[in-house]
């Protein structure tokens, strides 16, 4: 989630004239400033959340992974004041996801119990994180849903599309075997979802660059599994 309110929600007009105050008190709770290098895990899978972590620019990815090996890989964020652990902070388990430097980030460290302090004290500002935690749910969700119910080639065929009708938080990966991860698959099985819409003209391919040759037919392709 991100510190500022989201443009869409319920709470946003009465969240944005309250920002000013939530952000003071929030790093009213900061600790100090941690350097995470390019490769670096701002949190790993399965560890007890310590502190919460605001990346205020800079890029992360998020991965979960399986005892057999098999790793899910959400996306990139190119951050914006973003808040992680936040999940596991009200739930108070374990992390559930790895959280990835991409680059070289200075991250601010938020103690946890002094943040859990101000939310007693101020109720108020748990509409912050309600409504982005209801927000980041849905947009999650779509996903998941989408990967689970749709064949690799439509998955693909959407996420390109969909990309080009808005502008979305999490990006994808110049690289293969993660972009394979990204959609829950092998990079055989992606190399060979790409191919055919290759050959069926929807898309074309120069490097790792994938572009929409058609829109419009793309879209037509998209439709026919709906």
């Amino acid at each position: 989630m991100q510190i500022k309110p989201y443009q869409q929600g319920r709470f946003t007009r009465h969240l944005e004239t309250l920002y000013p105050a939530f952000k003071a008190a929030f790093y009213q709770c900061q600790t100090h400033q941690q350097l995470f290098c390019a490769g670096d895990e701002i949190l790993r899978q399965g560890q007890t959340l310590e502190y919460l972590y605001v990346v205020s620019v800079g890029r992360v990815s998020m991965n979960i992974a399986a005892m057999n090996g098999r790793r899910f890989q959400l996306g990139e964020i190119d951050c914006d004041h973003h808040i992680f652990g936040e999940m596991e902070f009200f739930s108070d388990t374990p992390c559930q996801w790895s959280v990835v430097a991409e680059e070289d980030l200075d991250v601010d460290i938020i103690c946890l119990q002094a943040l859990t302090t101000l939310l007693i004290e101020r109720p108020e500002f748990q509409v912050f994180f309600s409504s982005a935690l209801a927000a980041d749910y849905q947009d999650s969700l779509d996903i998941y849903t989408h990967r689970l119910l749709h064949p690799i080639t439509y998955n693909i065929a959407y996420d390109l599309w969909h990309r080009s009708q808005v502008n979305v938080m999490l990006g994808n990966f110049d690289k293969v075997t993660l972009e394979a991860e990204r959609f829950g698959t092998s990079s055989r099985v992606y190399r060979r979802a790409v191919k055919e819409l290759i050959e069926k003209g929807l898309i074309e391919k120069e490097g790792a660059e994938i572009s929409i040759v058609s829109l419009s037919a793309l879209k037509t392709f998209i439709d026919h599994y709906d």
